[in-house]
């Protein structure tokens, strides 16, 4: 089979053929139809994960179908068009796991950074961490609703969105476009900040009521005119002084939620933290559960991202454009 594989940190990315792997018990073997080109594939790259084992096929936006399973497996049954997500595989036995929150486990594997992921031709995952397709969702579009989606919507959930929520959006990249949309479907009203008014139009289109660009005027004072600030402030963009410049905009008992973040720490004020109640959480994508709520979810209101399809052979290129900042839009690997 073909794959993409990464062979060390600060080494390109290597096209390759492998053998087709085959299923052991309690796995499936998934032939791809779609990987999208996640962020993290670039850290992945750069070394910027220390548990990380080379060599790795990347990928952790995953969509295909079951072509044989192993030893034990009732389900999914050969044939099931599935999604595979960061989460690889959990230890199945601590307290996390057996309360449904697999993506905190101490001993949690990821996909496509210490497991073999979808840069590949065919694959295998762990039965019990494959979620089927709802029917309708194309599997290529779908493929970002693995990683970003499920952060995106987790995350929203995570910062207790209703309806009539005040939600800000830092960042309109993969997850913070899917992010808003999300939270317009939820009956939250939403703010979308980014540096200029260049992503204006998208984030009205995607249902923002107000847009706040950062070059133009302070993300604290605009969200705090927003009817007293936030109720959830929800970073998505790779910074965290992009998160921490909205503080002061977020209502009392009001939350920040860090799903973006950058290499500078977090400084929070203290005294306004404490005085207005506030909250600062981090949410890491998301359990099998989450994943099959995400699915179901976007089939019910019709969120899929936009996606641009490539071949496997150009992935490093698309790779290379994120690290430069030209890339634009969401890449998805595709095989015939």
């Amino acid at each position: 089979m073909r794959a993409a594989v990464a062979t060390g940190p600060n080494l390109p990315l290597a096209l390759d053929n492998l053998d087709v792997p085959q299923p052991a018990a309690g796995e499936v073997l998934v032939k791809v139809t779609a990987c999208g080109v996640c962020f993290s594939d670039l850290n992945l790259l750069r070394g910027h994960y220390p548990f990380a084992r080379y060599p790795v096929v990347p990928g952790h936006e995953i969509t295909g179908v079951v072509t044989a399973v192993g030893e034990g497996v009732t389900f999914p049954e050969v044939g099931t068009v599935v999604g595979a997500q960061f989460l690889y595989d959990s230890c199945g036995h601590c307290d996390y796991c057996v309360r449904g929150d697999q993506i905190l486990c101490p001993r949690k594997r990821i996909t496509g950074i210490v497991a073999d992921g979808g840069y590949a031709e065919y694959a295998l995952f762990k039965a019990g961490f494959v979620t089927p397709l709802p029917d309708g969702l194309d599997p290529v579009a779908a493929a970002p609703l693995m990683c970003a989606g499920l952060t995106a919507f987790n995350g929203l959930r995570q910062g207790g969105v209703r309806a009539g929520s005040r939600v800000a959006v830092v960042g309109l990249g993969g997850v913070g476009a899917l992010a808003a949309r999300y939270a317009v479907a939820m009956g939250a009203r939403v703010a979308v900040v980014g540096r200029s008014r260049r992503g204006e139009d998208q984030a009205k289109a995607l249902g923002a009521e107000l847009f706040v660009a950062t070059d133009e005027s302070d993300p604290a004072d605009a969200l705090k005119a927003w009817d007293g600030g936030a109720d959830l402030v929800l970073n998505a963009a790779p910074s965290t002084a992009a998160a921490t410049a909205t503080l002061g905009g977020i209502a009392p008992d009001g939350t920040l939620l860090l799903l973006g973040y950058g290499s500078e720490p977090l400084t929070l004020p203290t005294q306004p933290m404490i005085l207005n109640r506030l909250h600062v959480a981090a949410s890491p994508s998301g359990s099998p559960h989450d994943l099959r709520d995400t699915l179901a979810f976007s089939a019910a209101h019709g969120i899929l991202p936009e996606v641009t399809p490539i071949g496997l052979d150009e992935a490093p290129s698309v790779l290379d454009a994120m690290a430069d900042g030209t890339a634009h839009g969401r890449s998805v690997i595709t095989f015939a």
